[in-house]
């Protein structure tokens, strides 16, 4: 996992993204830099992420770190992650008056999995359906469901990032690690 950009940050958010680099996330996981948003802190990195199981995308994310020396009296301190992640879902699931509890039970479970302790959690869990009519009738209904979450962590940011991982592939119907299991990476053979 690469963040970028980092080198004009201040040098207490640098600390904190020290070791982000070195982060081992599950392989059905890829993760690349995208701009931050330029109006909701002074300073902040950003991450595109997805899951995919043999080659079929199954969920998006996005993961924003922001950093106000200065702090934020909502945040209660002075970074704060921002997750977003979208996923298609069954439209029996979409009609279940449970899934926007258990879509937030995925980002909890994956905060208490990762030991990233939050403050300040709060979010959004919201399921849509489609109706496709004329031509685009064929592909019949869609539904996705979509987390927005915000949280101030407390400590490091590694535990936080490995969260959102899990909350991504929770998203994507992946089954969840068993506790005290560590991915292994997906090494190419040299020939």
């Amino acid at each position: 996992m690469q963040v970028t950009g980092v080198a004009d940050l201040p040098v207490t958010f640098q600390a904190a993204l020290a070791g982000l680099d070195q982060i081992e996330l599950r392989p059905e996981i890829t993760v690349a830099p995208m701009p931050p948003p330029q109006r909701l802190a002074p300073f902040a990195v950003a991450l595109l992420a997805t899951a995919a199981r043999d080659g079929e995308e199954l969920a998006e994310g996005r993961l924003v770190v922001l950093h106000d020396p200065d702090g934020q009296d909502v945040w209660a301190g002075d970074t704060r992650c921002v997750a977003y992640v979208q996923s298609a879902v069954d439209i029996e699931m979409a009609a279940d008056p449970l899934l926007p509890a258990v879509g937030w039970s995925w980002l909890t479970d994956a905060l208490s999995g990762a030991g990233a302790e939050a403050t300040a959690i709060g979010g959004t869990v919201t399921r849509t359906t489609s109706e496709r009519f004329g031509a685009l009738a064929e592909t019949g209904p869609e539904a996705d469901v979509e987390i927005r979450a915000s949280w101030s962590p407390i400590g490091g940011l590694a535990p936080h990032v490995v969260a959102f991982g899990e909350l991504l592939c929770a998203a994507a119907g992946l089954p969840p690690l068993p506790p005290g299991v560590t991915p292994i990476p997906q090494r190419r053979r040299k020939r």
